[in-house]
């Protein structure tokens, strides 16, 4: 676990960090509460903050309410509070202010690592939830919202030198699949096509599941052509695809582009990519086809 370690003795600090590295922990040490905060709210792998009540120049509860305040349903942290004061009156506001857990100072190792276990139990609980809130349960591909989000943090480092592709595939007569086979069926297809989503080979690229027959794929580092390429080597996946059971059901799919551009949103960057996805549609399904930043659509296959 990545712990950051906060109190104004240095000799703490090396006592106590010695015996999470012994646990084997990571460790890194603050004797400034201001720097510390800063750091963990810049590095999301921090999970738990061990801290001394008697720190500077935020106080031990003071900087306890500003950790709490950086969490929320996408970040799990653990706060455990260090003090040689064990009276009921300091327990009781540590525990308010949005500590989780109270330790003697210097803590014993027995009493450091069982409730740093403790800890982990939780956080892993936590993980988990957070995980299937944000997975899509028929493909255990991304879900919209999780994917839009990865979209956002995405188009922030975007930039002439660290382009971004987004694919957005749809199922070709997915109706009538359904209509002719059954649901079971065409969930197996959905199933297919995430798959064969996951396996793009693509360095860094996130699909998810839209809704229903339509996937985004998310493709930082590529430029279109790069893109085009992987949204080729997907559609003719999709044609050669069968489902288990069914050899003679074959589908395809249609792919739209777009690339990110300057001022782009997430929302303008899908709505270029689902303009390209219908283009490809009209113009017979089972191809590629790309919407530049002035939204007109072209065909590259």
């Amino acid at each position: 676990m990545h712990v950051a370690l906060i109190d104004p003795s240095r000799v703490v600090l090396k006592i106590v960090a010695g015996m999470l590295e012994a646990g084997g922990h990571t460790v890194v040490a603050f004797s400034n509460s201001a720097a510390a905060l800063a750091h963990v709210e810049a590095d999301p792998s921090v999970a738990c903050v061990l801290t001394s009540l008697e720190v500077e120049p935020l106080g031990g509860l003071e900087l306890c309410w500003s950790l709490r305040a950086l969490v929320d349903e996408r970040r799990p942290l653990t706060i455990l509070v260090m003090s040689s004061a064990r009276d009921d009156r300091p327990l009781g506001e540590v525990l308010d202010s949005g500590a989780d857990d109270f330790l003697s100072k210097p803590p014993s190792p027995q009493e450091l690592h069982g409730r740093l276990r403790a800890a982990e139990r939780v956080l892993g609980l936590q993980r988990a939830l957070i995980r299937q809130a944000d997975t899509d349960h028929l493909t255990q591909l991304l879900n919209r919202g999780a994917l839009m989000r990865r979209a956002e943090s995405d188009l922030a480092a975007a930039s002439a030198e660290n382009p971004l592709a987004m694919l957005q595939v749809d199922i070709d007569h997915f109706k009538s699949i359904n209509d002719r086979f059954g649901h079971d069926i065409g969930d197996q297809v959905i199933r297919r096509v995430a798959q064969i989503l996951r396996e793009t080979g693509e360095t860094r690229a996130t699909a998810g599941r839209l809704g229903g027959e339509e996937f985004a794929v998310l493709m930082p580092g590529h430029g279109i052509a790069g893109a085009a390429v992987a949204a080729h080597r997907i559609r003719i996946q999709c044609a050669a695809g069968t489902v288990p059971g069914l050899p003679d059901l074959r589908f395809t799919a249609s792919i739209g582009l777009s690339e990110w551009a300057p001022g782009d949103t997430v929302d303008s960057l899908l709505k270029r990519a689902d303009v390209a996805l219908y283009a490809a549609k009209r113009g017979g399904r089972d191809r590629v086809a790309v919407a530049g930043p002035d939204m007109e659509p072209a065909m590259v296959g």
